[in-house]
């Protein structure tokens, strides 16, 4: 923590790239707290691939923490790179918004972007990490090794209410590699992941494989989700938004470095 706050302490102004998340959201707390909430703007991109609750918490964080809080709109749908869904969509997307935060950089006099990566997100798969070294984005709390445990104890101390945040990605990321991105399958999987957690399921995933739905939950969640009838009233509002089929995936909810966990399970007797 000191070896971050002395990183900060280095620069004149600061622009951070605040997704709403617990990662960005400590990073800002922590730059307010080095060089003052004169030094540090906030900025958020707004499209259809990030759900509402996302901007509606990342304009929350920034007029608690009163910092200047910029939104861009992004436009990652008008791009056939983008849309056409291939490994390296992450990288498409990240060079577009990348490319509205510099400009918006430039005209603020900042040479200094940030974003919230850490030590845990180099050890996944992610193309939109070469983004951020073309654009000369740093990435602090990765620099100093912070890990997403840690991060959250450190965000728990701090009083900030998104140390226990679940883990984000963007929408797009629920569809198969291969099949287009549409505003309309965004708006399938939004309103989809947004009914679960209005019934009390805080990390979830609503995967895309053309016309079915494959549910990730965390697994202490699959046997409530079960026993509490939520499969019956599920299927029926998932086929209302349009899909054929819904199936629960039973290995749950994990991140991509997680997906080998299923190894290391206990034998069925």
């Amino acid at each position: 923590m000191q070896r971050l706050i002395s990183l900060l302490k280095g620069w004149k102004r600061v622009l951070i790239a605040l997704s709403g998340g617990k990662d960005s959201t400590f990073l800002l707390k922590t730059a307010k707290d080095a060089l003052g909430e004169d030094r540090v703007y906030a900025i958020t991109a707004i499209s259809p691939i990030f759900t509402r609750d996302e901007i509606e918490n990342a304009k929350a964080i920034a007029k608690e923490l009163n910092i200047r809080h910029i939104l861009v709109e992004t436009h990652q749908l008008d791009s056939p790179l983008f849309i056409s869904n291939t490994p390296k969509r992450c990288y498409y997307c990240k060079r577009q918004i990348l490319e509205r935060i510099k400009e918006i950089a430039n005209d603020l006099g900042i040479s200094k972007i940030l974003d919230g990566t850490n030590m845990d997100d180099i050890s996944d798969y992610r193309p939109g990490l070469k983004a951020l070294e073309e654009f000369d984005v740093y990435s602090p709390l990765k620099v100093v090794g912070l890990t997403e445990k840690e991060i959250r104890s450190l965000s728990k101390e701090m009083g900030l209410n998104t140390w226990d945040r679940p883990s984000m990605a963007c929408l797009a990321t629920r569809i198969s590699y291969g099949e287009p991105i549409t505003v309309d399958k965004l708006k399938m999987i939004a309103e989809a992941e947004e009914y679960l957690m209005e019934m009390g399921f805080r990390q979830v995933r609503v995967r895309m494989h053309g016309k079915v739905a494959r549910i990730e939950l965390e697994m202490g969640d699959i046997k409530r989700f079960i026993d509490n009838h939520c499969h019956n009233r599920t299927v029926i509002k998932f086929k209302e938004l349009g899909f054929d089929r819904i199936t629960l995936d039973l290995e749950g909810y994990r991140r991509p470095y997680e997906k080998k966990r299923q190894d290391n399970l206990k034998r069925c007797p």
